[in-house]
């Protein structure tokens, strides 16, 4: 390997580069430390009655968090944040109405990590004292998450009492908050206050530690001791090295690594198990099918990130039949909550179940992980989980008996449509019409594709000729019976799905390109198929549109029927360079990238529709999750599947056959680890290297589709 970056280079981009994670919109800051978050005005308060807040564990433990001094809020400054959990925020005292100028200064440092840390200080510029009373108006409506985000949290009875200690005491039925303060206060019936005297040149400050109380037992609070910056940093430095000469894509991939980083959240079982959660602010907790798709992409930097995702959702795999969590034996679960809600909502075990895809999503990536080198104890502990899911897919997956994954909700309160177009009415036929359930989706039937051939391998890999024939059989009946009845000749796509009558449903989406991904699509249907995906109705220059303008229910402002959700487009790249169409992949990745640059190099979880020719860059969804875990990863899949780089040492071979763009070039990558080993990639004008690949069969030709494992 060498160690010397490509010359010449304008632009060297590590990836272990640490920068600032602003989160939120411009009179608005979100910090962020694993599944606990706040969210506040650029004063620092939490206004009571909107939706900001401190929330931990999926609760709001502060609904009112104001500081006034005299009476008067402070006047808004500056907010500085250069982690994604510490601010200082940084106001002017107002001053009295015979006055100019003020000469105090509030300034307030925040920290977030299972609570909050904060320090309230007054800062005196005058040559005399001043004496000021400075109060701070708690309060904690111990409302659940979604509550909060809807707009639906209401007034309930509190008990509230001051401890010994000077502290506060906020609790409902053994949960709450206690907020500590380092000096003595006057406790009133909001809050808290001091009368204080600020020397002259001088500054006073009070320290306040907010912890929440867990069936009746505060928890402990971190300070602000370098723990999550050490996790930060650690991650970053063992993310691979990118050099590139194009400084926007430098700047993307770095975004990239930084916002996963911090998008982690862990196990309190297994504190150093780390999975990723879906998005911030309001998506903080792991969700299967957003978790596993998300660590699939990232394992060119971290396959510990997959494994942890696995890990945890087989301790969370379905045990039993629970029509109101829908759970059942096998099934990965959808997502995973622990707000006061979530028992009601989802079962004793505090997850929902509603979801078609992340069942086979978990097989398949259990077999990505073991191509990638990765077959130690702790990936073959996994088996048993893997087996359960498989059975999960052919007694419940496969109800009918007809070969394809269905979904249908068991309660009217579980999600109507459980693939990743989850909103109500995401499936639709060309007319617009809603499609009814059950229904088969496309890329479900390519993940259970791939989940089936991943099984295959294991029991090759160990052996046993039997389990192998009969995975390879499925396999191959699946994908026959998917070519027969999805494919829609006389318009050249596959259908999204079929209906609980097993009609297809015609509309033109994105979805089977995520079929291409697989590689349950035959080959003679993939070149129309590229066609259709790049067409005006499907391509606005930025990405692909989830639904064609010319379907019946396009809307470019909608969240599944015409937007751009940039880990489908990545997703659609890669199946389109999987079957060999390397020039609409190139335009699919390289308008992605492009729409990152405009977006501050940040890809959002999802942007309007409109076509690239009107407006100047692409236009925001206006609840879009930023950052949002599998549009953050969607760079890693974009720039892998330019590099055509696909490992698989079950077999000890590695293909690598680049089609970077030229602006792109010369570009390098250092280090991606493949289980023990680690290999660097380096692309010039003159070609490609692999170096560090000993021991591996290195092929620099591209991988034939016939000779694919699905989804790579």
């Amino acid at each position: 390997m060498s160690d010397q970056p490509v010359q010449p280079v304008d632009h060297v981009a590590p990836f272990t580069e640490v920068g600032a994670l602003p989160v939120g919109s411009a009179d608005q800051v979100t910090l962020l430390q694993g599944s606990t978050f706040c969210i506040s005005d650029r004063r620092g308060d939490i206004r009571a009655g909107s939706a900001q807040g401190l929330l931990v564990r999926d609760t709001r433990v502060l609904s009112e968090w104001t500081v006034l001094v005299d009476g008067r809020a402070g006047e808004a400054l500056t907010a500085e944040f250069a982690e994604p959990f510490n601010a200082v925020f940084v106001a002017r005292v107002l001053p009295p109405p015979d006055r100019a100028d003020s000469t105090l200064l509030l300034v307030r440092r925040r920290h977030v990590d299972d609570g909050m840390v904060e320090t309230i200080s007054l800062h005196n510029n005058a040559s005399s004292p001043v004496s000021v009373q400075l109060v701070l108006r708690v309060d904690a409506d111990l409302a659940d998450l979604f509550e909060v985000k809807d707009g639906r949290a209401r007034s309930r009875e509190v008990e509230r009492r001051t401890e010994p200690n000077s502290a506060l005491r906020i609790t409902r039925e053994g949960h709450g908050v206690l907020v500590h303060s380092n000096r003595s206060p006057e406790h009133s019936a909001d809050g808290l206050r001091w009368q204080v005297s600020v020397p002259a040149r001088g500054q006073w400050s009070v320290e306040l530690q907010v912890m929440p109380i867990v069936d009746g037992l505060p928890m402990p609070v971190h300070q602000p001791d370098g723990r999550p910056r050490r996790r930060l940093r650690d991650w970053q430095r063992a993310s691979p090295v990118a050099h590139t000469a194009d400084t926007a894509l430098a700047a993307t991939l770095r975004r990239s690594v930084e916002d996963l980083g911090t998008l982690r959240i862990f196990d309190p079982r297994m504190p150093e198990r780390a999975v990723v959660a879906a998005g911030a602010p309001w998506f903080m907790a792991l969700f299967g099918r957003d978790s596993l798709l998300t660590s699939w992409m990232a394992l060119p930097i971290n396959a510990d990130l997959a494994i942890g995702t696995l890990q945890t959702l087989a301790h969370y795999q379905g045990q039993r039949e629970h029509s109101l969590s829908e759970e059942q034996p096998g099934r990965i679960p959808h997502e995973v909550r622990f707000g006061p809600a979530a028992p009601l909502a989802f079962g004793e075990r505090n997850a929902y179940y509603g979801t078609v895809d992340a069942t086979p999503l978990f097989v398949a990536l259990f077999g990505e992980v073991r191509r990638w080198g990765h077959d130690g104890a702790a990936v073959r502990e996994l088996l048993p989980a893997v087996d359960q899911a498989l059975a999960w897919i052919e007694r419940y997956g496969d109800a009918d008996g007809d070969e394809f994954i269905e979904y249908q909700r068991s309660s009217t309160h579980g999600i109507v449509n459980q693939g990743w177009k989850d909103s109500w009415d995401g499936i639709n036929h060309a007319d617009g019409s809603i499609a009814q359930p059950p229904i088969a989706l496309a890329e479900v039937q390519g993940y259970t594709y791939a989940a089936y051939l991943a099984r295959a391998d294991l029991a090759r890999d160990v052996d046993d000729p039997a389990a192998e024939a009969r995975w390879r059989a499925k396999a191959a009946d699946l994908k026959a019976a998917f070519n027969r009845d999805f494919w829609l000749p006389e318009r050249g796509w596959f259908a999204v799905g079929l209906d609980r009558d097993k009609r297809p449903i015609d509309a033109l989406t994105s979805n089977p390109g995520h079929c291409l991904w697989s590689g349950i699509a035959d080959e003679d249907k993939a070149a129309v198929l590229a066609s259709r995906l790049l067409s005006e109705p499907m391509f606005t220059g930025w990405g692909l549109r989830t639904l064609a303008t010319t379907m019946g229910a396009f809307n470019p402002v909608s969240y599944h029927n015409g937007s751009v959700w940039p880990h489908d487009t990545a997703i659609c790249a890669a199946g389109l360079m999987r079957y060999g169409h390397v020039e609409p992949a190139r335009r699919l990745a390289t308008g992605l990238l492009d729409a990152a640059a405009q977006f501050g190099n940040r890809l959002p979880e999802l942007f309007c529709g409109f076509d690239r020719r009107e407006f100047s860059g692409p236009v925001p969804y206006p609840t879009s999750c930023s950052p949002q875990a599998w549009a953050a990863a969607a760079p890693l899949l974009l720039v892998r599947s330019l590099l055509r780089f696909d490992p698989d040492l079950t077999i000890g071979r590695l293909w690598c056959a680049p089609e970077l763009p030229a602006e792109y070039l010369p570009f390098t990558v250092r280090d991606v680890t493949l289980g023990e080993r680690s290999v660097s990639i380096t692309v010039d004008a003159d070609g490609a290297r692999v170096d560090d690949a000993a021991g591996l069969e290195l092929i620099s030709v591209p991988r034939q589709v016939s000779d694919q494992p699905a989804i790579s």
